[in-house]
C-alpha cells in the first residue's frame, strides 16, 4: 500500500511540476525606460504646442 501511494504521489507531483518560465517580452527594467521615454516625449509635444499657441495670442 505505501508503495502505490508513493507512486501515486510521485506521478501527482510530476504532472504539476514547475511551470517553464515565458522568456518572450523586455525586461522590466528595459520596459520601464521605453513608457518613461514615451512619456517625456509626449510632455514636449504638449509643451511646445501650448508655448506656441500662447506666443501666437500675445499681443505686440
Amino acid at each position: 500500500m505505501r508503495a502505490l501511494t508513493t507512486l501515486f504521489t510521485t506521478l501527482f507531483l510530476l504532472t504539476i511540476g514547475p511551470r517553464a518560465r515565458d522568456e518572450r517580452g523586455l525586461s522590466q527594467s528595459t520596459e520601464n525606460a521605453i513608457l518613461l521615454a514615451g512619456a517625456v516625449a509626449v510632455a514636449t509635444i504638449v509643451i511646445t504646442a501650448v508655448t506656441a499657441y500662447v506666443r501666437a495670442h500675445m499681443p505686440t
